[in-house]
Parts: structure tokens; sequence; C-alpha cells
């Protein structure tokens, strides 16, 4: 059947002008389609290659080595090694059972904690293993576990291992310094982090090298004043110590006499820092620079020094210590023996409390907190070292008479070993007291003039004698050579008193006299044994250390004739004394 008509109300009529709009509208679509693409594909493509390269392209790391430190003779204090670390992109990840344990056991992880890790589908970067040694990665690589990469970092390897750790310190997980010298120098060990941009495949393996964006820079070289060989010796001398007399701890500074550089820090407990896993809080202070404690006698020579100074007192001038005892207000000051009278050079031989209690309170309380401030008791000691000490120094304006007294032989002021080693740069120096370091200098530093250098040779004398026969420290004698030096005892503080029974004991010393090269201070906590006395405890560690270290640089002996004779050899001032027996303050 044909339809030859057909009902009106269903014919469509379309204007001729609407027609060719469609045409026009449709043809400028493709053109513009046509146009777009030519100018995305061929003249402007940055569009589409950066949608690429967001599916391919990588831009990839380059760590910087760390810069090395190294002793004052180049010796290898803390090094970098290359290790590599495993990560994951967890979108990318696809391991079956038996090749998830197979990576778990490749890392040394639970397979449970790589599932973990991976679970997050949204994440593009978690850590699986960090810093494993570059056979066992490629070891892990082999497995060819999609979604699994590797990255080069570096971990630090310290080659003294605990006779540097209190000085070197250690970096953490990522590089960067946590204690000791890694952290005080950290900007300038740390460098700087370079990368550069790749393309890899699905696998994770770089098919090109697309362009560096930023070359690496490794991290600068640090030397330290320290002589590797003189902080083993003080290192081994120093913890024989600690166990022979059951001390709680140790602490041993050495300084260059003439330059104010550190040759040797040593303390006791320490720490291996290749293998913290151990590590206690605690174990990783620098207690030579960090902690503080009542110096004890080692101040009376201080004391003196600035009442020869101001012409109070002479070496010969004589001072009444009684029956040893002094009582000021409702306290009484003892020596450990009834001296009678004493010359000056005698109480710093015989170490009275009393005699230099005595000659502290002949001068003003501001005059002699002055002189302890220019010593620098109470300030920083400005070494750089994270949480070097500044001691306690109370201002003079609340000296009572009692604590004026007890200051001149150590009991009310506390400071650091690092302290009071570099005080004693005073008599070494001619006077002069030095700025210390832990870097290496090329150059003598310059010091502040505080006593003369007559003032510094007649303490000097008097310290000699307190060295020799008839003074408390014979046993800080070392053969072949004239030192000289004062020990120091003091009860413990603790809560707000002191422990009855519970003692500080060092000895801070230089030689040799006639030439000082080396300033050698010995600090033992709380030691249980028999003896307590730092000349006792303190002292044969100062002999051990110095004379072997003498001998180490080679430094002519000054007193030849007691190599054979076993005795130091005495300044006139020592044949002068007539006190009996030795005394500690």
């Amino acid at each position: 059947m044909r339809f030859e008509k057909r009902t009106p109300q269903l014919r469509l009529r379309l204007e001729g002008w609407r027609s060719r709009l469609v045409l026009v509208l449709a043809t400028a679509g493709f053109a513009l389609l046509a146009g777009r693409a030519f100018w995305l594909q061929g003249l402007d493509h940055d569009f589409l290659q950066q949608k690429g390269e967001a599916r391919y392209g990588r831009v990839v790391e380059m760590p910087a080595s760390r810069g090395p430190v190294k002793d004052r003779n180049g010796q290898p204090l803390a090094v970098s090694t290359p290790v590599e670390s495993i990560w994951a992109s967890p979108e990318d990840f696809e391991a079956d059972g038996a090749k998830l344990r197979a990576l778990a056991r490749a890392i040394g992880v639970d397979p449970d904690e790589i599932r973990q890790k991976v679970a997050n589908k949204d994440r593009q970067f978690v850590w699986l293993r960090r810093q494993i040694p570059p056979d066992r990665a490629v070891k892990v690589m082999a497995l060819d576990v999609p979604g699994v990469f590797q990255q080069r970092e570096y971990r630090r390897y310290y080659p003294a291992g605990e006779v540097m750790a209190h000085v070197v310190g250690f970096t953490g997980i990522d590089d960067r310094g946590q204690e000791g010298i890694e952290l005080a120098q950290q900007d300038r060990l740390a460098g700087a982090a370079g990368s550069r941009r790749v393309i890899k495949d699905r696998k994770g393996r770089i098919v090109e090298d697309v362009e560096s964006i930023r070359v690496p820079r490794d991290g600068g070289e640090v030397v330290l004043s320290i002589d590797q060989r003189l902080q083993f010796l003080a290192h081994r001398e120093l913890r024989a110590a600690v166990q022979a007399n059951g001390a709680r701890g140790g602490s041993l500074v050495m300084l260059d006499a003439r330059t104010g550089e550190v040759l040797a820090l040593v303390n006791q407990p320490d720490y291996n820092p290749n293998n913290r896993a151990d590590l206690k809080g605690g174990q990783t202070r620098n207690r030579s620079v960090t902690d503080l404690f009542e110096p004890g006698s080692t101040m009376k020579p201080f004391t003196v020094a600035a009442a020869l100074e101001d012409g109070i007192v002479k070496p010969e001038t004589t001072i009444q210590t009684g029956d040893g005892t002094m009582k000021i207000g409702g306290w009484t000051i003892s020596d450990t023996h009834a001296n009678g009278l004493l010359t000056v050079a005698q109480v710093i031989q015989k170490s009275s409390n009393v005699g230099a209690a005595k000659i502290q309170l002949r001068m003003s309380a501001e005059r002699m907190a002055r002189f302890y401030h220019d010593l620098g008791f109470g300030v920083a000691p400005h070494t750089g070292f994270p949480g070097e000490a500044r001691g306690v120094l109370r201002p003079a304006a609340k000296w009572r008479p009692i604590e004026q007294a007890t200051m001149a032989y150590g009991h009310g002021l506390s400071v650091s070993l690092l302290q009071i080693a570099r005080a004693y740069t005073i008599f070494t120096g001619g006077g002069t007291l030095l700025p210390i370091s832990l870097v290496r200098r090329d150059s003598l530093p310059i010091g502040k003039p505080l006593v003369s250098a007559e003032t510094a040779r007649e303490v000097t004398r008097m310290m000699e004698m307190a060295v020799g026969p008839g003074g408390t420290a014979p046993r800080a004698a070392v053969p072949g050579y004239r030192v000289a030096g004062k020990t120091g005892t003091a009860h413990k503080a603790e809560a707000g008193g002191y422990a009855e029974r519970k003692y500080v004991s060092s000895f801070v010393g230089f030689g040799p006299v006639s030439d000082p090269r080396l300033i050698v201070a010995v600090m033992l906590d709380t030691p249980t044994g028999t003896k307590y006395y730092g000349g006792d405890v303190s002292a044969p560690v100062f002999s051990s250390v110095m004379g072997a270290a003498l001998r180490l640089l080679s430094v002519p002996p000054d007193a030849p004739r007691t190599l054979e004779a076993g005795a130091p050899d005495l300044p006139r001032a020592a044949h002068a004394a007539t006190a009996p027996g030795p005394g500690e303050g």
C-alpha cells in the first residue's frame, strides 16, 4: 500500500537558513577540535607531555653525602657509607602470598607489617625498610615485585666507636645530627640533596633520564681539635679508674696549654654509636661539658692568685689554721689535719680549707665574684657544643660570710669539668685566660689577661709542691717531668644539701712546668672503694695520662733525673715545707 498523501500535522517544515546554520556550527566545531588537536600535538605539546609524565615520569632525589668528621691529624671519626632503602607504591603493589612472604624475609620484616603499609591504595609512597646493605637490596629487587622500589641513602659509621662517642655524637635515620658535633655542625656537614627527572615503566625501572633539576652538594668537612691517639689513651685510663674505684662515672678533659684546643674529652659510662639498640638517654650526655659539680679544692689556686695579685698576701705570708677548725656563725669549717701555722704556699700544698677561707675573707665578695666570672664560671664556654653548661655562680650581693669562705675551697658554686680545665690556662699562659675550641685552630688565639705572669709563676710553684712529698697528690707525679696541680674532694650535692658519704673526687694539673704543653682535668663521680680523696683516685689517672701523652708528643723531659729516682724534681719552695702529712679539702 502506498501513501500518496500525508497528514498535514505530521509534515515538518524546516527553513533553509536553519539547515545552513546547523551545517556551519557543525563545521566550526570540527574545525575547532582539529585546531586544538593540531595546537596540542604540533605547536604546544607541554600539556599532554605533563599528563604523560604524571603517569610515567618521576622526580628522583639524588642524596648528598654527609661531610666527614676528622681528628686534628686527618683520621676519620665519622664517615658516610652508601646503603639502600626499600619503598613501595601501594597503588602499584602486587604480590601473592608466596611472593609477599619472600619479600618480607628479604627485608627482614613481618608480612603483616607490609600488608598494613600497602593497604591504603590512595598513598603513593611508604617505606618498607630503611638502610639495608646494597647486596641485600639486590636480592630484594631480584624478586621483581611490582610497586617495590629502592632508593640510595647514606648511613653514618663511627670508626672509633665508644672512644669518640661523646664528642662526635651520632645522626638519626634521616641522617640529621642528634648529638655532639654531628648536631652542633649540622648545617656544615649536611650538604644539600639534588634531584633529576626520569621516566619509569610500571615496574619502576628507569627507561629514560630526562634532565637534571638540581646537582647534589656534598657536606663540608669538619676537623676537630681532638687528637685520636690522646683520646684513646684518656679513654683507657679513665675507664680503668672508674672500674677500679667502683665509681658511678667519670670524666677527663685534656687541653693544649698553648692554644686552648681540646685534645681529648672522654666520659664514663660510654656507648657505641654504631649500635644504639639499647641506648638510654643519660648515656649520650657529654658530662664534661653538660654536667655540673662542686669543684672542691681545685678552686684554692684561684683564691690565692687573687690575693697575691691584690698584694693582700705573699707566698711566705703565714696563716694560722690552729687545730684545723674555724667557726663562722653556726657553721664549722674543718681540715683533715691540724696543721697549725702555714705559709700561703703550704695552704695550697696541704690543701687547708681553713687557710683558704681566711685568705678569701680578706677580700671583698664583689672582687671574688668578678674574678670568678672572668675565669668563666657562671658563663657558657662558647664551644658551640650542644647543651654546654654555664655553671652556677650566685651574685656577690647574696653571699653570706660562710658562703664566701666555702667558695675558697669549691663549695657553694658549680662548674663543668671543661670550665675548670679552661680556668687553669691562666697558670700555663702567664696569667692569660685562653678561649677553648673543639675545632682545630690554625693560629694562636688572643687570650684575656687576668693576673700577672709573676702571680701565675708563684701559684704554679705552690701547686708543684702539692704534687711533691708532703703534698696532697704525690701520686700525680710524672717521672721525667715537672708537673703541677691541685686535688679536689667535695661532698656531693644532693636533695638541697650534701650527701654524707658521697664524694666527687678531682684533680687538675699541667706539665711540663718549665714549658707547659698540656692541661689535664680528671673527675670521678662517687667512688665507692676504701679511698675517695682526689689525691688517691684522680691523681693517678692524671699521672698515667700526662706521662704517656707527653712522651707520645715527644715533649723533652724537664726533670730527667726523676726517671731513675722515681720521684718528682721539686722546686725550691717545696723544700721549705715543714708541716707533715697530706691533707685534703
